[in-house]
């Protein structure tokens, strides 16, 4: 017994994928920098300056935080270089890099 035969169904060829416009992935690239220029660049230089404002404008006396924690006024200033007092007659020497924040006048109090 034969099996008949199934019809063959002919399909029309499928035109080629289009190819993507360039301009679009160019506006992507565009979008994609502009992203990440102002939630992450930008933000992180305004931050450097800040910083190096803040070592720039040590003076002998200031109050600071260290960004290890440490607390201190400074008493001697050279170069790159700071001597800190953390407590009477303790003076440590740090990188001006190191300073974290000035405290406002009068926070540390003297023993």
């Amino acid at each position: 017994m034969q099996t008949p035969e199934a019809p063959y169904l002919w399909a029309a060829a499928a035109p080629p994928p289009a190819e993507p416009n360039p301009l679009v992935t160019l506006a992507m690239f565009a979008g994609l920098f502009l992203f990440m220029y102002f939630l992450i660049i930008r933000p992180q230089r305004k931050r450097q300056k800040e910083h190096r404002e803040l070592v720039e404008n040590l003076q002998k006396g200031d109050e600071v935080v260290m960004s290890c924690g440490l607390v201190g006024r400074i008493v001697r200033l050279d170069g790159d270089y700071l001597e800190l007092e953390a407590a009477d007659g303790v003076r440590l020497k740090f990188q001006k890099v190191a300073v974290h924040a000035v405290l406002p006048k009068g926070t540390l109090k003297s023993a």
